[in-house]
């Protein structure tokens, strides 16, 4: 139960999801472990319509386990888009990389989807990344040097997730340039209390540039978006950080 010392939002009546950039999301339809069908789609981005989300990149993964294409993932962005009846979030697509070794042989081919690019260096590309809860990679801050030197902004999805990472672990990568984004959901214990905490740790410590949702099922997002566990002061301090 939350303290009752201080009032409590939800993240749907903090006012943080009108206007929002979403930079990360798993609503491209059956290409990964998020929403499967076109009609749950459909229904999704009507739902963060109406919850005021302006603009969404969906990040389907590319992985060894889920060894997506570019090409086929840009086909199913184009049928998707089709299908949208005047849609109100403006969509674009991107991937969320596993540093595996199938991100390595592609990398190397510059087969990649990358984010945007931030307004402060509009001439590197965002490349979100991400990697096992529980190990790091080999080779891991190589291969975070290596997407810098090729001209990419790495973003570290989630990295709150992360156990084996500690303090000196966030500011190595701030200080090497690397970008992290926070799940939002991490902020209402969707993914357990050690994650909650140490979002919180994160965000005061000024270590997130990016929030994204990182929604696979648009009906757990809003039952967890529901729970009033944000104070004022996460809300302003979070209100600083979404800008892609």
């Amino acid at each position: 139960m939350w303290p009752f010392s201080k009032k409590r939002y939800s993240l749907i009546d903090s006012g943080l999801l009108q206007g929002m950039t979403d930079c990360h999301s798993h609503i491209l339809p059956g290409v990964d472990d998020g929403v499967q069908t076109l009609e749950d789609s459909l229904r999704t981005l009507q739902i963060l319509g109406d919850l005021g989300v302006s603009k969404l990149w969906l990040t389907p993964h590319i992985m060894e386990d889920i060894p997506n294409t570019t090409a086929d993932l840009k086909k199913h962005f184009v049928e998707l888009t089709h299908k949208l009846p005047s849609p109100k979030i403006e969509l674009h697509l991107a991937a969320e990389h596993m540093l595996d070794g199938l991100f390595a042989r592609r990398f190397a081919e510059k087969d990649v989807l990358p984010l945007g690019a931030l307004s402060s260096a509009p001439a590197h590309p965002l490349l979100l990344v991400e990697t096992s809860y529980f190990n790091p990679p080999l080779h891991f801050w190589d291969m975070l040097e290596d997407i810098r030197r090729q001209g990419y902004t790495p973003v570290l999805a989630h990295p709150e997730r992360y156990v084996y990472m500690h303090g000196s672990d966030y500011q190595r990568l701030t200080d090497m340039g690397v970008i992290l984004q926070l799940n939002l959901l991490s902020l209402t214990g969707a993914y357990g209390e050690g994650a909650r905490h140490k979002a919180l740790r994160l965000l005061y410590s000024g270590f997130y540039t990016l929030m994204g949702t990182d929604l696979h099922n648009v009906d757990d997002f809003v039952e967890y978006a529901s729970e009033k566990c944000l104070t004022q002061k996460d809300i302003d301090t979070l209100a600083g950080i979404n800008t892609l």
